[in-house]
């Protein structure tokens, strides 16, 4: 058998709007070229991509599959990506390793928010790209009209290459005599795919203009040069769940999409010259290979998989992690598709394999080799904006949270982990509702770790508002030695975000130097524990002043429990009030969802600091309290149809009004007797 070559690879990742059938389009892509000799469906949860049980479940992909496949004497590495945006971070580690995208379009639903998305994301990774309208068969469908809405979303560089036809497709580059499609529709079609590849060519556009006929090998060739390019981006169409016009979709894969030879050399950081580099995507290349994703089995263990840029990767031999610094061993090499693994001996340069049980690797990392160590860009993932809080059901649960959370995060980088100091709560940041949940299902099944997610708390703080004098005496006498701390505290209302400040004044020696820090300790747990609910107390200079002491009975407990009652008592006659965290919120969407976006953020006690435009898309900068924000991913995307996008970090803290005080502090408290 013929070693497989560079030249002859395509990785090519499959994009969509959820629900368009990516999954069911690799399956027949996986059977027509024998790679799978079962056709299985997405209705039954049997499909070679989907085989997640939450996947089953749901009947839609939440996570990237790899689904190598020979068409004729091509290798083609399906990356098929889930749709939903919950699970973008999986789209985008399929987008950083493809040399090439097919977005899907519904012919029935057309052009979709998904859409829009896949596109976006393949134009930031300058992906040569297909376009495959599919479903071409349902009742509702219309190839025409879907036609021109992908032409007036992503302009006129999409070119229908065939048209439906009763039979089949008409291919307009070359087309058959007898197809049954309209002999008008054929030749305006075919009229505007010849003149749309010889404006790409200067050679063929002069001939074209002299009334040349130009011949289907001339068209092929342009197209294919056009199409790597990003010039033209060709549009076919067919059926993945009736397996209708497969075979032509995986011949223009293999004629129009770029080996990865065709995407040139690759840059690297070179570690030791600390300098960037690029090296050949050739087998005797010095090694590089990114790992893009990891697969956390708990009973297979750890599975790297990996794409080779240049080099060859070798089963057993030991490679460099450039960013951990050490050495790993590399074992038995596996082609994946789907949940199945076929060992390998080699990965050349340009394939895509996985790994068992890497050490120290983890996704993002690159394996080079020692002597020449560089480093490949990572995944970069969006900033994940809902979060959960995460709490363990059991004892047990809670002495393995920590382990099964770094595994969760192994398997999805795009998901946060933290633990919030203001509240001692561990968190999870993902990009929506779905994706937590399904974290939470995976923790269940893989790890038997049964965990409740609730909304975060808020970390309210507390302050207070004028200045006051405190005075507490803790006297206690027992038998033999007693108690007795004495303190004179002045409390002093600070700027906001100053913190807490200690100060002691003491003169004469009213209190004897090495009570002092039991004071202050005193003073600091008490402003920790705060009055009012329970919150921080913030933005307070404490001032000792004057006491008097005991040369028998007094100690530093003494000392310190004086310091905490007199702080007590000052914060509660001081005017003290409740703080909530304020956010700095930047919001970008289509215009036509402005009005909707400010009066939601009106309704959310926000402030809008100012408005700008970008293209057709207003971008909104304003402060909203956090209690507000909390499930704004989820409100933002029902508001928008999923077109608006938004950061948020955190701003100042700010008076919580009057009214909304009252209510937290009650349920502060209720909670805190809940507790007891």
């Amino acid at each position: 058998m013929e070693a497989l070559r560079t030249e002859n690879i395509r990785n090519v990742v499959l994009l969509s709007h959820s629900g368009t059938g990516k999954t069911s389009l690799a399956e027949a892509m996986l059977y027509d070229s024998g790679a799978i000799s079962r056709l299985g469906r997405v209705g039954e949860g049997n499909t070679t991509s989907d085989f997640e049980p939450e996947e089953a479940k749901r009947g839609s992909s939440i996570s990237l599959s790899l689904l190598p496949l020979k068409w004729k004497e091509v290798k083609i590495n399906l990356l098929d990506a889930p749709g939903y945006f919950d699970f973008v971070g999986e789209m985008k580690s399929g987008i950083r390793v493809a040399d090439g995208a097919l977005i899907l379009v519904c012919a029935a639903s057309g052009v979709e928010v998904g859409t829009e998305l896949a596109w976006r994301y393949a134009d930031e990774a300058g992906l040569p790209r297909l376009i495959f309208i599919n479903k071409i068969d349902r009742e509702n469908a219309d190839f025409y009209r879907t036609l021109s809405q992908i032409e007036a979303s992503f302009g006129r560089k999409c070119v229908a290459i065939q048209l439906p036809s009763d039979d089949g497709v008409l291919d307009l580059l070359s087309p058959e005599p007898g197809k049954a499609v309209p002999q008008e529709k054929s030749e305006t079609y075919r009229e505007k795919l010849v003149e749309a590849v010889a404006e790409t060519n200067d050679e063929l556009v002069t001939k074209y203009l002299e009334g040349e006929e130009l011949s289907a090998e001339e068209l092929r060739r342009a197209l294919r040069v056009a199409t790597l390019e990003g010039k033209l981006v060709p549009v076919l169409v067919g059926s993945a769940l009736n397996n209708k016009a497969i075979p032509q979709l995986l011949d223009a894969i293999c004629d129009f999409l770029p080996s990865p030879k065709e995407r040139g050399k690759v840059k690297v950081r070179n570690t030791k010259l600390e300098q960037e580099e690029e090296l050949p995507p050739e087998g005797d290349a010095p090694l590089s290979a990114l790992v893009f994703k990891t697969i956390a089995d708990p009973y297979v263990g750890r599975l790297s998989c990996l794409r080779v840029y240049s080099g060859t990767l070798k089963s057993d031999s030991i490679v460099w992690n450039a960013n951990k610094g050490r050495t790993e061993r590399v074992g038995q090499l596996y082609f994946l598709r789907g949940k199945n693994q076929e060992p390998v001996e080699s990965l050349i340069a340009g394939d895509i394999g996985a790994v068992a049980k890497l050490s120290e690797t983890s996704t993002g990392d690159t394996l080079c080799e020692q002597n020449h160590p560089v480093k490949l860009t990572p995944v970069e993932f969006p900033h994940p904006n809902f979060s959960v809080a995460v709490y363990p059901k059991t004892k047990a649960d809670v002495d393995k949270l920590g382990t099964v959370l770094a595994k969760l995060n192994e398997e999805d980088p795009s998901i946060i982990i933290h633990k919030e100091p203001d509240t001692g709560e561990t968190l999870i940041s993902g990009f929506g509702e779905a994706q937590i949940e399904v974290a939470a299902e995976k923790m269940k099944r893989k790890f038997a770790l049964e965990a409740e997610l609730r909304p975060p708390k808020i970390p309210y703080k507390e302050t207070i508002t004028t200045s006051t004098k405190a005075e507490y005496k803790h006297k206690k006498q027992t038998g033999g030695h007693g108690q007795y701390g004495h303190v004179f505290l002045e409390l002093i209302p600070l700027p906001r975000g100053s913190g807490y400040q200690f100060e002691e004044t003491i003169v004469g020696g009213a209190i004897p130097k090495n009570f002092i820090p039991a004071v202050e300790k005193g003073v600091a747990e008490t402003l920790q524990e705060g009055v009012l609910a329970g919150y921080p107390v913030v933005d307070i200079k404490v001032r000792l002043y004057d006491g008097s002491y005991h040369p028998v009975d007094s100690s530093d407990i003494s000392f310190k429990i004086a310091g905490s009652h007199a702080t007590r008592r000052g914060v509660q006659q001081a005017g003290p009030v409740l703080l909530e965290p304020i956010m700095n919120v930047k919001i970008t969407v289509p215009d036509e969802f402005t009005g909707d976006i400010l009066g939601d953020l009106n309704s959310k006690r926000g402030r809008v600091l100012g408005m700008s435009r970008q293209g057709d898309l207003t971008v909104i900068e304003a402060q909203a309290p956090m209690a507000e924000m909390l499930r704004y991913a989820v409100d933002l995307r029902s508001m928008t149809q999923g077109r608006g996008s938004y950061t948020i970090e955190f701003s100042h803290y700010e008076e919580v009004p009057s009214h909304l005080a009252q209510r937290i502090i009650a349920e502060a408290r209720e909670g805190s007797k809940e507790s007891r």
